[in-house]
């Protein structure tokens, strides 16, 4: 009897084991978009990078869905990466409303700040010197300067940094300020040459060698497409304003250190 007990369970145990239904396995790698990248010319041709760029986002969002337990969700997601591989001209389809696109990405606008506070911390005691760009190390990595706040001499926030511009043929790289403060609207931006930056010792905040005052001096960048990148002349003057304030660096601690003066 204990025999016949014990079969009696284990096919029970079976049938309620095929009874649970199965969460559908999401498998990321189905849509085969790096191989898809190498070999379909139209993904390799330059007018497409920004697509190719845009798939890699919807595969780490597939990704990320997978992770929190969204099985069907990824599966959905690959379906359409899957799409646009096949088609690439669909990525032609979308909406040419200016208004619409602006209200889409506005969703994306944090609501609170990550840090771009109107009043600044420099002055607190033991918080180091600022150190210029050239001379961390280790160095910084990409995501430790995109969304990072720009903050003036006497530590004023400017706005954060929105972009990174490497590899110009003169070898002068830049960072694309937000200009009138931080996550704000519009698309205004200072054009600031990279190794004009310091930052403080535990790289939250990068300070620009010129004050709030002088901020308002600095042109603004000129068009939204970088073709101020081809333009010697307005990148020359540019670079000459911020030229001739990098060699006041080191001001820069001797203003904000003001405050430590027991005086």
């Amino acid at each position: 009897m204990t025999i016949l007990k014990k079969a009696a369970v284990a096919v029970g145990l079976a049938v309620a084991l095929c009874a649970t239904p199965v969460m559908a396995a999401c498998n990321i790698s189905d849509a085969k978009l790096e191989e898809a990248i190498l070999q379909k010319p139209e993904l390799r041709d330059p007018e497409n990078r920004y697509l190719v760029l845009d798939l890699r986002t919807l595969r780490d969002a597939a990704f990320l869905l997978w992770t929190y337990g969204l099985e069907d969700d990824c599966e959905r997601l690959v379906g359409n990466i899957k799409e646009l591989i096949a088609s690439p001209s669909m990525g032609e389809r979308g909406t040419s409303d200016e208004d619409a696109v602006d209200q889409q990405q506005a969703a994306g606008q944090p609501l609170q700040q990550r840090l771009g506070k109107v009043k600044g911390s420099r002055g607190t005691l033991n918080e180091g010197p600022l150190v210029p760009i050239s001379a961390l190390d280790p160095g910084l990595l990409v995501n430790e300067i995109v969304g990072a706040e720009v903050r003036t001499s006497d530590d004023k926030i400017v706005g954060e940094v929105r972009n990174v511009v490497i590899g110009t043929k003169d070898q002068k790289d830049y960072v694309i300020v937000a200009s009138g403060g931080f996550f704000v609207p519009g698309k205004d931006s200072l054009v600031v040459p990279l190794l004009s930056l310091v930052i403080d010792r535990a790289r939250t905040s990068f300070f620009l060698p010129i004050t709030n005052d002088q901020v308002k001096s600095v042109p603004l960048m000129p068009d939204q497409d970088y073709l101020w990148l081809d333009d010697k002349e307005w990148r020359a003057k540019n670079d000459a304003i911020f030229q001739s304030l990098v060699s006041n660096v080191a001001s820069i601690e001797k203003t904000l250190g003001q405050r430590l003066d027991p005086k």
